[in-house]
């Protein structure tokens, strides 16, 4: 785990959607050690992490990624205005691990599988207000999959949400899933800018049927 700050970048969004050509060599490295793990062969462009943190700012409050890989969300989420010490990142690989921590020495990084998020320890959990995943959750089992959205929502404060993309044609969580963990799923938005083409949802809690009445 590392501590460090890191340059907030105002010009993120500008310029090409390619990923840097060193991210490019790093990914390919790690997709090629656990294809399954990884399951892109390419980090994700600025379009979609522009897109995944659309809804993200100082008032988010505290913040967790899952799966940051080589740090594309990242940059994004820090340039959308959170703090570096309200950012936390969950990632497996040993390489993006090492990456993360030269270009994010303030951010807090946990090498772990994110199937273990539940035990992770954050100040003042109340204040998590997203969790944005860049995992390949079409490549895992629904057991591990509820496993991650469990963790991830006991984190999770009042109106927090987690932020998931895809390259498929609807929502990486089944249906069931949701219904079982009583989550919804919005469509947020999709960009064709990326390689290849993405959807982002967010999902949230239900409201209860007393929730809902007393409002």
């Amino acid at each position: 785990m590392t501590a460090s700050r890191c340059p907030l970048t105002p010009s993120l969004f500008d310029g090409p959607t390619a990923p840097p050509q060193g991210d490019l060599a790093t990914f390919l490295k790690s997709w090629a050690r656990n294809p399954l793990q990884v399951a892109a062969i390419a980090p994700s462009g600025r379009a979609l992490a522009k897109l995944m943190t659309r809804d993200i700012g100082p008032r988010t409050g505290r913040v967790i990624e899952i799966g940051p890989g080589t740090g594309a969300f990242t940059r994004a989420i820090l340039a959308r205005g959170v703090a570096p010490e309200a950012l936390t990142l969950v990632e497996y690989d040993p390489d993006f691990v090492r990456l993360l921590g030269s270009r994010f020495p303030e951010v807090r990084i946990i090498q772990m599988d994110a199937a273990r998020l539940k035990a992770v320890a954050v100040d003042d959990l109340r204040t998590v207000g997203a969790v944005v995943s860049g995992l390949p959750l079409l490549s895992m089992s629904l057991r591990k999959v509820m496993s991650i959205l469990t963790g991830a929502f006991a984190h999770l404060g009042p109106g927090g949400a987690f932020y998931q993309f895809t390259y498929g044609p609807q929502c990486p969580v089944a249906r069931p899933v949701l219904d079982r963990l009583g989550l919804k799923a919005t469509h947020v938005g999709g960009t064709m800018l990326n390689i290849p083409p993405a959807s982002v949802y967010r999902i949230s809690r239900r409201r209860s049927r007393t929730t809902a009445a007393a409002e």
